[in-house]
């Protein structure tokens, strides 16, 4: 068996976290999956991968291996770029992830645009909202809004959104309109599941955090579902601008507490690090960075 065969089997196989998935992903049969890895881990002679019901995780030695085949096949992508550089148009693949409402309002335009530019590229788009392990998931970027834990990862940023505050007219005409942040509390709220904090957060006029804790009748993972929550007049909800502003201009929503600043999300383009960065993902965050800059939030 070819070695590098081997790092890229290896290699679907972390990502896709089963034999079967990794076996479809490479078109081959879930035996001839497992039949590689094992011939690997005894070429070796140590065990990359325990095996559980769910999963599979990695050993120590198998998270070793993992990172070197990562730089090995980056490296051989690279050499065999500098040989066939030139006019050659840009091609192969790029996996994405993004947040759902995101992609759909101000991604894909872009996305679009990119591929009518670059015919041989090809695009796989994840919309979701969940936290993304690149390491255990077959994507090559990813777009994330609002803070970045994660120091391994590299963060080109593209854009800002403000938040905002908006409920019905309905709902405030029954319930009255909050005068104070802690009037919130009060309310009934409407949550984003993934959000860092079940707190909603202000600006003092010193600069300094306030956080009230808000009652949600209502959690989901996609911004779209609480705005339309909002617009029927079942609670407060806290938006980014890109997902309520066409709500307010229509004057289904309305904006409250506008006197308290509110954070500012920044929405970055976000990648592993590593030393060769293939030549089709370099040009499209470029274009994003580019793309973004005439785009209001």
């Amino acid at each position: 068996m070819d070695r590098f065969e081997e790092m890229h089997t290896f290699i679907r196989v972390v990502k896709a976290g089963s034999l079967s998935a990794a076996a479809e992903r490479l078109n081959i049969a879930r035996s001839a999956v497992s039949r590689r890895l094992a011939d690997l881990e005894t070429r070796l002679g140590v065990q990359l991968l325990t095996r559980t019901t769910r999963r599979l995780n990695l050993t120590e030695s198998g998270r070793q291996y993992y990172e070197r085949c990562q730089t090995i096949l980056a490296d051989m992508e690279e050499a065999e770029l500098a040989i066939s550089s030139g006019d050659i148009a840009l091609s192969g693949t790029v996996r994405i992830a993004a947040p759902l409402s995101f992609g759909l309002t101000h991604l894909s335009p872009l996305l679009n645009a990119f591929l009518q530019q670059h015919p041989e590229v090809k695009l796989e788009l994840d919309l979701n909202d969940r936290t993304l392990n690149f390491m255990e998931e077959d994507v090559d970027l990813a777009i994330r809004i609002g803070h970045l834990p994660d120091s391994s990862l590299v963060a080109r940023r593209l854009a800002s959104a403000q938040l905002l505050l908006v409920a019905s007219p309905a709902y405030l005409a029954r319930y009255g309109e909050p005068q104070h942040p802690q009037d919130l509390e009060r309310h009934t709220g409407l949550g984003y599941s993934y959000a860092d904090s079940p707190y909603w957060h202000f600006v003092n006029d010193d600069g300094s955090d306030l956080a009230i804790r808000i009652n949600d009748r209502m959690r989901a993972n996609n911004g779209d579902v609480l705005l339309k929550a909002a617009i029927d007049g079942l609670g407060i909800v806290m938006t980014p601008s890109f997902i309520g502003n066409e709500a307010i201009r229509q004057g289904k929503l309305v904006p409250i507490l506008t006197n308290y600043a509110l954070p500012v999300r920044d929405i970055y383009a976000i990648y592993p690090q590593q030393r060769y960065l293939p030549q089709r993902i370099r040009v499209l965050i470029d274009f994003l960075v580019v793309g973004f800059e005439g785009i209001a939030m």
